[in-house]
Order: C-alpha cells, then sequence, then structure tokens
C-alpha cells in the first residue's frame, strides 16, 4: 500500500497532503487500513448504482445512432 500511494505525492503542490490524508496520518496503521477496507467494500456497490442508472437513461432515452444505420431492423416487436 505505501507505494502505490506514495505515487501521489508526485503531484505538484497537494502530493504529500494527499496521501497523508489516505493514509489517515504519517504512515500506514490502523486507520489506513479501515479506509482501504471500506473502499473495496463499498466500491462494488457504487458501480452497481453507477451501472444501473446509466441502463435506466439507456432505456428512456435510447442511444444515439452516429452511423445512420437504422437500428429497427434488429428489435423484436
Amino acid at each position: 500500500a505505501t507505494v502505490i500511494t506514495n505515487l501521489l505525492s508526485a503531484i505538484p503542490y497537494i502530493g504529500t497532503n494527499l496521501v497523508e490524508w489516505i493514509w489517515g496520518g504519517f504512515s500506514v496503521d490502523k486507520a489506513t487500513l479501515t479506509r482501504f477496507f471500506a473502499f473495496h467494500f463499498i466500491l462494488p456497490f457504487i458501480i452497481a448504482a453507477l451501472a444501473m442508472v446509466h441502463l435506466l437513461f439507456l432505456h428512456e432515452t435510447g442511444s444515439n445512432n452516429p452511423t445512420g444505420i437504422p437500428s429497427d431492423a434488429d428489435k423484436i416487436p
């Protein structure tokens, strides 16, 4: 975890502060592990919710047709 999060310290001006915020202090400890566990637990639910919203919008508005090929022929009546 230290190597990956230290990559963020390469960001100018805010990198070191960002690393300390993600770590929850100046070193990797219990707070860091709790944050990463929460992130890994909640992330799949966020992705699933965004996918459901995406499918809802596709269902309501339909997708665009940039090639101009009629898509009605592929639909089942």
